[in-house]
């Protein structure tokens, strides 16, 4: 890749979930620290000259809005409204070459996993002591905290494994340290994110350390509130529940994705359970946590399912 001129005025546009913010939060960090000027998801072109998009490749409706966007920006880059245009991320990672082949007014595509290329790309220098520093672009009194990088599961409808690689969990102390920088920068909410954050230090550790990670965390003078998102059910850590309950900014609230119900589809899924396990764990939540509010996601139509399967997910 031919490096360009430095741009003078950049603008970042993410798209996707939170785990992609935070990956958006942390390269604009790197770019301010490069004296770039920068624009978070701007609405104008005219107050850019150079526009870089972090994609998401998931499923199809976000893989359509991430070339919605891109498009976007190639009309603007025809019309010489923009200079540059750089893509990133999931999409990026996943369809690369057909990308290249297809849109080729970007400039470059970068993988999730490339920052000090974009950097470099752009003519700044990647400063590593600067790892785990943010750009917050949420509202002040909230931020995501990512404690690991992709999937060891192999769930037969989700692709993630495939673009983000293997669980790699954070070292624990440097989880600690950002939440809290983040709360001397005035953050009074922390949502714990990864792809599977019950999984956490399994890798790392040969244990699983978020019921451990969760309290050092609500020991943290004013973090009010923190929020656990991702729990996967299968291996889920009973006294996780313990410490939801023993300590009052952890919230009453857990996202769990269940997917479905039914033995057959939960087997063709490869979700690692049963219809029974989930119904005890649902159980044993609620037991343990009666004012808990649980957030799922659902399935429906996967292949193979029957109007049986579907009604016995309904009820």
């Amino acid at each position: 890749m031919k490096t360009k001129t430095k741009p003078h005025k950049i603008g970042l546009v993410s798209l996707g979930c939170a785990k992609n913010l935070v990956d958006s939060e942390k390269l604009m960090y790197q770019l301010e620290a490069n004296h770039f000027e920068l624009v978070f998801d701007p609405v104008d072109t005219c107050e850019i000259d150079t526009a870089i998009i972090n994609t998401c490749g998931f499923i199809n409706d976000a893989k359509q809005e991430s070339i919605d966007t891109i498009l976007q920006f190639v009309a603007a880059k025809n019309n010489h409204q923009i200079e540059n245009l750089y893509v990133m991320g999931c999409l990026s990672e996943r369809y690369k070459t057909k990308l290249q082949e297809v849109i080729p007014e970007v400039d470059a595509f970068f993988g999730v996993n490339e920052f000090s290329k974009i950097i470099h790309h752009l003519g700044g220098t990647y400063r590593t002591k600067l790892l785990g520093e943010r750009k917050l672009t949420t509202p002040s009194h909230y931020a995501y905290l990512k404690i690991a990088e992709g999937c060891d599961r192999q769930c037969a409808f989700c692709a993630i494994p495939a673009i983000r690689g293997p669980h790699i969990s954070r070292p624990f102390e440097e989880i600690i340290w950002e939440a809290k920088t983040l709360v001397n920068q005035g953050v009074r909410e922390i949502n714990l994110i990864s792809q599977d954050t019950t999984y956490y230090g399994i890798d790392r550790y040969q244990k699983r350390r978020i019921p451990e990670l969760m309290e050092t965390l609500a020991k943290i003078p004013n973090l009010e509130w923190i929020r656990l998102h991702y729990t996967y059910p299968t291996g889920f850590p009973d006294e996780l529940l313990q410490v939801i309950n023993a300590y009052p900014n952890i919230c009453k609230y857990i996202d769990i994705p269940l997917q479905h119900i039914n033995n057959r589809i939960l087997r063709s899924m490869k979700r690692g359970t049963t219809s029974s396990k989930t119904r005890k764990l649902l159980d044993s939540i609620r037991n343990k946590i009666p004012e808990i509010a649980i957030r799922t996601t659902l399935i429906v139509g996967f292949p193979g399912e029957t109007d049986k399967d579907f009604r016995e997910l309904i009820e």
